[in-house]
């Protein structure tokens, strides 16, 4: 009886650790058959050659240009958001101007800096 018992426990524990051990394995390989790559950036370059203008699209287009280290297409863009809206976090006016100043368009950088500074000072005293 008492071997009976043991054969049956230990067949208990085998098959818990036999279950364990069938684990599902997904297939990533797989992934790039079944999905499109979506280039979001030639998409919104698409649809401002087309004439569409927002704050938005030309923010994006920006910060892809400028993390791209592509400063020309980055001054371009950014040239189009500031043509729209100076109403801007700083981060624009910094990134713009260190655009223009790769394009050698130092006065233009310059002036944007200055703009900047008198920016934040009114905003600070507009905080207090």
């Amino acid at each position: 009886m008492q071997k009976q018992l043991a054969i049956l426990v230990l067949f208990i524990v085998f098959s818990f650790r036999a279950s364990a051990q069938n684990e599902t394995f997904y297939k990533t390989d797989k992934v790039g058959e079944k999905y499109a790559y979506v280039d979001v950036i030639r998409t919104y370059e698409k649809v401002a050659a087309k004439g569409y203008k927002s704050v938005d699209l030309f923010q994006k287009l920006g910060n892809s240009s400028y993390s791209n280290c592509e400063l020309e297409k980055a001054a371009e863009w950014y040239s189009e958001l500031f043509a729209l809206t100076t109403d801007l976090d700083p981060v624009y006016y910094y990134r713009y101007a260190e655009s223009l100043r790769s394009i050698s368009e130092n006065e233009k950088a310059d002036a944007l800096i200055e703009k900047l500074k008198r920016k934040s000072k009114t905003s600070i005293k507009s905080k207090v």
